[in-house]
C-alpha cells in the first residue's frame, strides 16, 4: 500500500498547505453551485486519504453536510475517517476496480486522484469506473498541467516539457517516485476532453479553480442523462 506521505515534499504547516487547503474548499463551492446535496442521497468519494494531519486532505469529508450519505473509497488505509466523521463509511479498494453496482451512487467526486492513476489508458479507466458506478453526477478535480508551478514538486515550468523530459529532470533533481508515470501524470484540459470524447461521455462541463489570476485546477463536471 501506497504510504501517503511520498506524495508531499512540502510542509503540512507551510503557506503552500494553506493555500492548497483554500483551493480545495473552492473545489467544494463549485460542486455546491452544480449539484443540490439535499438532492443526492448516496454519495462516493474515490480516493480519500490516510493522512489525517495535513489540513488540505480529504476536505469533501470535512464540509459535506450529510455525513451518513457519503461511502468512502480508498486503496489506503482510511478507516479512521469512520471514526471522524460518524456516519461515513470507508471501503477499502481501486478506483480502476470499483467493488460497487452500476447506478450505485448519485454523486461521485474525486478530488487530485486521477494524476496518480498512472498512463491514459488508466485515467480513462478510472473516469469510466466513476461514470459507471454514477446515476447523476460525477466532479472531478485535479492539477492543470499548464499551471507554471507543478504542485506536488513546486517546480516551475518544467512540466511544460514533453512528458519524457520532464521526468528524465525529476530524475536529475532526485524526484524519483514523481518521474514515474505510474505516481504522476499530469492532465490539461485537451487531456480530459479527449478522455471524455473516447469513452463517449455526451453532457460535461470543465472548470477552472484559478490562484494568481491563472488556472490552477481543472474541475470536470459529468451529468448522466440515460
Amino acid at each position: 500500500m501506497i504510504n501517503q506521505n511520498v506524495f508531499w515534499v512540502v510542509n503540512p504547516d507551510s503557506l503552500f498547505a494553506q493555500w492548497a487547503r483554500k483551493a480545495r474548499i473552492q473545489m467544494f463551492r463549485q460542486l455546491e453551485l452544480l449539484v443540490d446535496f439535499v438532492t443526492v442521497e448516496q454519495v462516493l468519494d474515490v480516493g480519500v486519504t490516510s493522512e489525517r494531519d495535513r489540513v488540505e486532505t480529504n476536505i469533501f469529508e470535512e464540509y459535506y453536510p450529510f455525513k451518513n450519505r457519503v461511502t468512502a473509497l480508498s486503496p489506503q488505509d482510511a478507516s479512521w475517517i469512520e471514526e471522524t466523521w460518524s456516519g461515513m463509511k470507508y471501503v477499502h479498494g481501486n478506483g480502476c476496480e470499483m467493488p460497487f453496482a452500476d447506478n450505485q451512487f448519485d454523486l461521485v467526486v474525486s478530488f487530485a486522484v486521477i494524476e496518480h492513476i498512472g498512463s491514459l489508458e488508466n485515467q480513462k479507466k478510472f473516469l469510466a469506473e466513476c461514470v459507471r458506478v454514477a446515476q447523476k453526477y460525477v466532479f472531478i478535480a485535479t492539477p492543470n498541467r499548464y499551471y507554471p508551478i507543478e504542485f506536488h514538486t513546486v517546480l516551475p515550468l518544467i512540466h511544460w516539457l514533453p512528458k519524457s523530459i520532464h521526468r528524465k529532470i525529476l530524475k536529475f533533481f532526485r524526484y524519483d517516485f514523481f518521474a514515474e508515470e505510474t505516481n504522476l501524470n499530469l492532465l490539461s484540459k485537451q487531456s480530459l476532453t479527449q478522455i471524455c470524447q473516447e469513452l463517449k461521455i455526451k453532457t460535461y462541463q470543465i472548470r477552472y479553480i484559478r490562484f494568481f489570476g491563472l488556472k490552477s485546477n481543472l474541475l470536470l463536471f459529468i451529468e448522466k442523462n440515460d
